[in-house]
């Protein structure tokens, strides 16, 4: 789907949140797991910064995206922090869950989290407490298998099983996904619209 983005804000803090308005999709996932790589790809232009430095993200972004021809943005991409980097100072991740628990626990707007982890590596406890927390608060969300390129598609497919039966997912609900690739591209997008009410447009 062709989109122009515009950046909205940066927050570290709920009383920086923009006000709720379209509905927002929320990326989520350990530092390094490639979030930026799948915003980016999504839209086509590289709105989130990408780093060498897993942690370097430690602020909430907002972006807005519109079709082409529409007025008004139609949603809202939200980039959270990336989580379980050890070399992130402690009172760091503490302010973290000052801005970030609020967010996804009270968010009116927020529709969709999509929990990325990286197909490529064993299932981490992180990834696993991530989405207990987010059925706690019952909140919809996508597993998204992130460098699916990285490995055989005989590997992918073990390891598919693996993160369906660590992270309690069936396996086809399960997105695989590279930036690179662009596998599992059309896929995720059209979650994405499903979750905001955005008719498919032949994806």
């Amino acid at each position: 789907m062709k989109v122009a983005t515009h950046f909205i804000t940066s927050a570290a803090d709920p009383r920086q949140f923009p006000a709720p308005t379209v509905p927002e999709i929320a990326f989520l996932g350990r530092s390094n797991v490639g979030k930026s790589s799948v915003i980016n790809s999504l839209v086509g232009s590289k709105i989130a910064k990408t780093s060498n430095t897993p942690g370097r993200t430690q602020t909430i972004n907002f972006f807005d995206l519109r079709r082409p021809g529409k007025p008004h943005a139609e949603l809202i991409f939200v980039d959270l922090p990336g989580y379980g980097y050890a070399r992130v100072p402690k009172e760091l991740s503490t302010q973290w869950s000052q801005f970030i628990d609020p967010y996804l626990k009270s968010r009116p707007s927020l529709v969709l989290c999509l929990s990325l982890v990286d197909v490529s590596i064993p299932p981490q406890q992180l990834d696993v407490q991530l989405l207990a927390w987010l059925r706690h608060y019952n909140r919809p969300c996508i597993v998204i298998a992130t460098k699916a390129d990285r490995i055989s598609n005989n590997q992918l497919h073990k390891s598919l099983v693996g993160l369906s039966r660590e992270l309690g997912v069936e396996a086809k609900d399960i997105i695989p996904f590279s930036a690179k690739s662009h596998t599992g591209h059309a896929a995720l997008w059209r979650a994405i619209q499903s979750a905001v009410g955005i008719a498919s447009q032949g994806r």
